[in-house]
């Protein structure tokens, strides 16, 4: 089996998760599986690529390798629903974002199943997520968790209309300091400001996403790791039909307004400390 994430461990005050741009599926797994999963089209596709400034930026990264098919590693271990009420995928999910099925109703996983790939994927990913986080925490005093993802922008399952281009989830400001948030914000506003020819992307905070697992159970501002999610709408740096390509030209208009959010984190966690 594959080593179930690749860590780059970096030495600024930030982490970049992204646990669903994995796209293998063991051969174990795909055997259970409907031709439909080979198509993967809930992958958070070439996040990677997106985000190729955090090692500039001297950020660590940590990426799933395999799909979130397979496991959502955004999801509790005991399965509780982010979002009580409303629809939403599992943590072994059964069917994709359009309700098509994953498995014949004969192969759906057994709860021995899932707990296999608890021990098998889950935990190492959130073992040494746990890790790096510490590690940064010894080092700087303040950390901030960055849980990158992208959604296709209209999935009539989950939200109505089409998303905005930028969707940041802070657990309605429970999972990182408020001033965090603002800092983020300003940001956001400032560049819209700066001038009438600049792209600007409209944006919400704690909208149709408040962060999944991983920011609601890392983020813990009192320990002074501090948690947002962004869930960025594929449209503004991919094509969303399949093959699902990359958009080099899209991707390098808004790569500098990443870059730009990442490096308001790093500042706020090195004053948070000073």
């Amino acid at each position: 089996m594959s080593q179930p994430f690749h860590l780059h461990a970096g030495s600024v005050p930030l982490l970049i998760s992204m646990p669903h741009a994995g796209t293998v599926i063991a051969p174990e797994v795909a055997a259970q599986m409907l031709p439909v999963a080979q198509e993967k089209a809930d992958t958070d596709w070439h996040l990677p690529l997106l985000y190729n400034m955090a090692q500039q930026l001297g950020a660590s990264t940590i990426v799933a390798e395999y799909s979130r098919y397979v496991i959502d590693l955004n999801r509790a271990p005991d399965n509780a629903s982010l979002y009580p009420g409303q629809d939403t995928t599992g943590l072994c999910p059964v069917d994709t974002f359009h309700k098509q099925a994953l498995y014949a109703p004969e192969n759906l996983p057994s709860a021995d199943e899932v707990q296999r790939r608890i021990a098998a994927y889950w935990q190492p990913y959130h073992q040494q997520l746990q890790t790096e986080l510490e590690r940064l925490l010894d080092l700087h005093g303040h950390v901030v968790l960055w849980d990158a993802h992208s959604i296709a922008s209209v999935v009539p399952r989950f939200f109505e209309g089409k998303l905005p281009d930028l969707n940041f989830g802070t657990a309605d400001q429970q999972s990182c300091s408020p001033d965090l948030q603002r800092a983020l914000q300003q940001a956001l506003t400032q560049r819209s400001q700066q001038s009438a020819t600049a792209l600007t992307y409209s944006h919400v905070f704690n909208g149709r996403f408040k962060g999944g697992y991983i920011t609601r159970n890392y983020g813990q501002p009192r320990r002074h790791i501090h948690a947002v999610q962004l869930e960025m709408s594929q449209c503004v740096y991919m094509n969303e039909a399949a093959p699902y390509a990359y958009r080099p030209d899209l991707a390098a208009q808004v790569q500098p307004l990443l870059n730009e959010l990442l490096q308001v984190c790093i500042h706020f966690a090195r004053g948070a400390a000073a």
